[in-house]
């Protein structure tokens, strides 16, 4: 929806004069309605309880130094792997999850 951050944009509402969906017809796709919103002690909660926060650098690692039970760090798509590996180190001493701590790592070959 372009009204509401709630609604993805995706989200148009059917306005035309003879919309099947609009009419509400049975069979057409579902309306977006408040009956769809998920529990609010759940809402953003990954499958292993923790909820996500995208670090940057170091200095966003540290502010999950007293979250670390309810958070885990995802480390953003934009951060280059010799910084990631940095930033993974840095998690493991604090013990902070980190949940793409795989992701542009090489094995190193002999």
């Amino acid at each position: 929806s372009d009204r509401f951050k709630r609604v993805p944009t995706s989200w148009r509402r059917p306005v035309g004069i003879d919309s099947r969906t609009r009419r509400r017809f049975k069979g057409t796709r579902p309306h977006a309605k408040i009956g769809y919103g998920s529990n609010k002690s759940t809402r953003f909660l990954l499958p292993d309880g923790f909820r996500k926060f995208t670090i940057h650098n170091k200095k966003d690692l540290e502010g999950l130094l007293m979250l670390n039970r309810t958070y885990a760090a995802e480390i953003a798509h934009n951060v280059g792997a010799k910084k990631r590996i940095e930033l993974v180190e840095r998690a493991k001493q604090l013990s902070i999850k980190v949940i793409n701590a795989d992701a542009r790592v090489r094995a190193v070959e002999n």
